[in-house]
């Protein structure tokens, strides 16, 4: 069916006005789009705030994810710093002392040696992950304004195409 006219798509909703377009309901909309006169859909999304702020509720939720999990990362981090500073003054406390042997010594300046290797291993994952969630944020976000376009754009595109198509048919 080929819906010529808002009526028919609010009545195909089952929905008396675009307020009442739910999240669900607007995945049907999307769906019904290729059968929709696109200036009938463009007058629709031009009404439809809840389209654009439906794009904007998916770029802050991704915005929320990402800034929760590099707290969490941050936090995590500044623990692991801490931990691994607080281990070398032990033994560097440990080291001053007057009475070691030269075997106590090397055993103590490796130990600080390996919480400097776990500190320096740690901050390599840390930049890794910060990179691989930055990889992701970028996704999200582009996934979300494609999404936009795709519902808009996507159909104008197709229906001009169309219509060049039938110029050539003439």
């Amino acid at each position: 069916m080929k819906y010529k006219n808002e009526a028919q798509i609010k009545k195909a909703l089952e929905i008396d006005s675009w307020r009442n377009l739910s999240k669900d309901k607007m995945i049907r909309f999307a769906a019904m789009m290729p059968n929709m006169d696109t200036e009938v859909a463009l007058k629709i999304v031009e009404q439809f705030p809840a389209f654009k702020d439906f794009a904007k509720d998916a770029v802050s939720a991704i915005e929320r994810a990402h800034e929760s999990t590099l707290s969490a990362n941050s936090q995590s981090q500044e623990h692991v710093q801490r931990a691994c500073q607080e281990v070398r003054d032990i033994l560097r406390g440990e080291l001053n002392k007057d009475n070691l042997s030269w075997e106590e010594k090397k055993f103590l300046i490796e130990q600080i040696q390996e919480t400097a290797r776990m500190q320096f291993q740690k901050d390599s994952e840390n930049k890794q992950f910060l990179d691989g969630m930055h990889k992701k944020v970028l996704i999200g976000a582009t996934a979300a304004i494609a999404l936009s376009v795709a519902f808009v754009g996507g159909r104008v595109m197709a229906e001009s195409k169309d219509d060049s198509d039938d110029a050539f048919d003439s």
